[in-house]
């Protein structure tokens, strides 16, 4: 679908400046995608919603169009958002808007039972721990790499079953902690996990909650995450390529048992890693 705005440029000249919003409605935990034809004399330069701020870049596949990803939280009301399009014309910042709509997501609930110790810790060293380990991950998701890493389709990290979708309210041990933030896929001990695309490797570690970590930055704000693993192929700094062994699947961290969780975030925000790619393989990136 696509949108026109009319804009009045210097000297009163007419000019048309187009954006394709690939959906106008958008559930709560998801990623909305604009796509901005070139225009002579006009530079982009962001989308803001509300506080936030995302980069206008070029698309990866197609050196004459730009793009912008939008993430929606899983805590985002329902209801209108307004987007402001900042651009340059002739040295001069100025910004037209549109409106898209979040939806209810409508995402299930499950119950699951894991140690106490991984639900309500007590110790103000596993307090310090966690936090510490929160902040240096949002530090990295903050970090935004202007160059995009990716030239192909996303790939599943492993061919297995999906245990758990995103979204799902979860409760632990009979207490509502959230909502489940990425996706499930069975694996037994053991299990090799691939990386989803072509990344630089940001984060190796073994952390609290989501154990043996690794963090992929594809650049321009996409970073995808697997967590629970037992053992690691790769080092922080690396380059790898789509479907490089990554590790191996484990159950460290807060598990009912063996598997891997799969996940995603856009300019920090966490998104439905499975509709993310789906988003970019259908829109953004071509070829096998």
């Amino acid at each position: 679908m696509k949108f026109i705005f009319l804009l009045i440029a210097f000297f009163s000249s007419l000019l048309s400046l187009e954006v394709d919003v690939v959906k106008w409605k958008i559930p709560n935990g998801q990623t909305a995608l604009l796509e901005f034809n070139s225009i002579k004399d006009i530079e982009y330069k962001s989308v803001k919603v509300g506080k936030k701020s995302f980069t206008i870049f070029t698309k990866p596949n197609d050196k004459s169009k730009m793009y912008a990803l939008i993430p929606f939280s899983y805590y985002e009301k329902a209801e209108n958002k307004k987007l402001l399009i900042e651009y340059k014309q002739d040295k001069k910042l100025k910004e037209e808007s549109l409106l898209l709509k979040v939806i209810n997501g409508n995402y299930a609930k499950e119950e699951i039972h894991v140690s106490s110790a991984k639900v309500n810790p007590k110790s103000k060293e596993v307090k310090a721990r966690i936090s510490k380990e929160y902040n240096e991950a949002m530090k990295i998701y903050s970090t935004i790499t202007p160059e995009s890493y990716i030239s192909k389709p996303f790939i599943h990290p492993l061919d297995s079953k999906i245990t758990s979708a995103f979204g799902k309210a979860r409760v632990y041990n009979g207490s509502l902690k959230g909502y489940h933030s990425g996706t499930d896929y069975r694996a037994a001990m053991g299990t090799q996990i691939i990386a989803a695309n072509d990344a630089k490797v940001a984060l190796v570690k073994k952390r609290f909650y989501s154990g043996g970590t690794v963090l992929l930055d594809h650049g321009q704000g996409i970073y995808t995450c697997y967590f629970h693993m037992s053992a690691f192929d790769v080092k922080e700094g690396q380059m790898v390529k789509r479907g490089e062994l990554l590790g191996l699947s484990g159950q460290s961290g807060r598990v009912t048992g063996p598997h891997l969780h799969f996940s995603a975030r856009i300019n920090t925000v966490q998104v439905d890693p499975l509709q993310l790619i789906s988003l970019l393989n259908k829109n953004l990136l071509t070829g096998n």
